[in-house]
């Protein structure tokens, strides 16, 4: 999330939390794709990591893409944090270590979302290179320690910095040293929304297993295909993972909201301060925990929305669905990553069609494969069969939406193309993490120092 929201509308009841999310639905000619990709700084001198200040620092690249866009700066106690288009549509915002991380404009056409990370990347090569900078696509860090990974200017992540260390092993991982790509998707009835979120719910580990990108970990294999997944997989457990309660057949808004009540918060915004509230649930602070301890202690919609973004389930829900189990990647997967997810779930024929394939799916089944995904990648079971067996029937899924819905460009190619890096995975049948890791064992003679030159922007 690019800027924290103010809505100072006052919170009266539970409904209106419901009626948040149910104001999410959209007629289907408005259904837009929203690409989120973040990529790791590094200096081409000796492969460091990059701090926030200095000369040729983080600030200085914000800086110099302000001065390029003519985007609103987003400040954080003085320090320039981040960028905004003036009307909404996109920012760029750093993730806790210095992930560089584009938040893409609500666009119709994977064509249109592929335009704009190229426009990105360019337009970042353009200031990062005089600074000595590149970007790295991968879903782990894989050379620094977590003292070595800088650390970013913004208030809450000082907040959930302190607070991650009580509630998992991995939350300090996920939050200086990995990077995703993800799909913001929307919905036109609260009916579309639940078999949305089930199908995803039920596909994510078999995205994570296609997108697997992060085998390395201070210098050296980690053991995993997924670092990432892993890592998910004990971050914070109260807000993270996958969540039993959208698998039951009448899930609904009013289910989700009932769980995020029970959340703790991380952070209350009052008069540009960050205060820590992670003592409280949010039906606490309903209740009127925070009354006399925070300026302005009763709660708005503006903390509502907040509070829903730092809610972190594989398949988020806010006022659209956000997937979020890939691992960051090549430039080509940043296009990959929305075709795969829009053949499934924007064409009625695919939903119904993924829908039948993943029925008998229970909330075990998945979770299993969750926690087989980030070592096992593709050879993970399901049933008699594997997830490569299970992507070959997916992906035809997706490429059967993808040709019905038939979005052309100017070339007349439709989006069905996009969906080649992931039939490569499954063809080769192995995934860009074995990839790496072959290489590493050969022709890079046991150095991972090569990846920083093959998987840069």
């Amino acid at each position: 999330m690019a800027r924290d929201t103010t809505d100072f509308r006052p919170i009266e009841g539970i409904d209106e939390l419901v009626s948040y999310l149910s104001a999410g639905n959209k007629p289907r000619d408005q259904w837009r794709i929203g690409t989120e990709h973040e990529k790791f700084p590094f200096y081409i001198d000796g492969n460091a990591p990059v701090p926030y200040g200095g000369e040729r620092g983080i600030k200085a690249l914000l800086e110099g893409m302000q001065r390029v866009l003519g985007w609103e700066p987003i400040v954080d106690a003085g320090h320039i944090i981040g960028l905004v288009e003036p009307t909404g549509q996109g920012a760029i915002s750093l993730e806790p270590g210095g992930q560089f991380e584009l938040s893409g404009a609500p666009l119709e056409t994977i064509h249109q979302t592929c335009r704009e990370g190229n426009a990105h990347l360019a337009q970042l090569r353009e200031i990062a290179e005089p600074l000595g900078i590149r970007f790295l696509g991968l879903g782990g860090s894989p050379k620094w320690t977590l003292a070595e990974t800088p650390r970013m200017p913004k208030s809450r992540y000082d907040i959930m910095t302190a607070y991650m260390p009580k509630v998992g092993t991995h939350g300090l991982d996920m939050m200086y040293r990995t990077c995703t790509i993800q799909v913001n998707l929307d919905f036109e009835s609260e009916a579309d929304m639940r078999r949305k979120m089930q199908v995803s719910l039920k596909l994510q580990p078999l995205s994570t297993a296609l997108f697997a990108n992060s085998p390395f970990t201070e210098g050296r294999p980690n053991g995993l295909q997924s670092w990432r997944g892993e890592i998910w997989r004990d971050t914070d457990n109260q807000r993270a993972g996958l969540l039993e309660l959208c698998f039951s057949p009448d899930f609904g808004f009013a289910d989700y909201v009932e769980w995020a009540l029970d959340v703790p918060m991380y952070f209350l915004i009052r008069e540009g301060r960050y205060f820590d509230v992670t003592h409280v649930t949010f039906r606490q602070f309903m209740d009127g925990a925070l009354r006399d301890s925070v300026p302005d202690g009763l709660p708005t919609m503006g903390d509502w929305a907040n509070h829903l973004s730092t809610l972190f389930p594989d398949v988020r829900l806010k006022r659209f669905l956000e997937m979020r189990g890939a691992d960051g990647g090549p430039w080509r997967r940043i296009c990959a990553l929305p075709a795969f997810w829009v053949g499934l779930l924007y064409d009625e024929a695919a939903l119904d069609a993924a829908e039948a394939l993943t029925k008998e799916w229970t909330f075990t089944d998945v979770e299993a494969m969750r926690n087989a995904v980030p070592a096992q990648g593709l050879a993970t079971p399901y049933g008699n069969r594997t997830l490569r067996e299970v992507a070959r029937d997916v992906l035809d899924i997706s490429r059967g939406g993808l040709a019905r819905r038939d979005r052309k460009n100017r070339e007349g190619y439709d989006e069905t193309g996009f969906l080649a890096p992931l039939e490569e995975v499954v063809a080769r049948g192995s995934t860009s993490a074995e990839e790496m890791l072959k290489a590493y064992n050969t022709r890079w003679g046991g150095s991972i120092e090569p990846v920083f030159l093959e998987y840069a922007y």
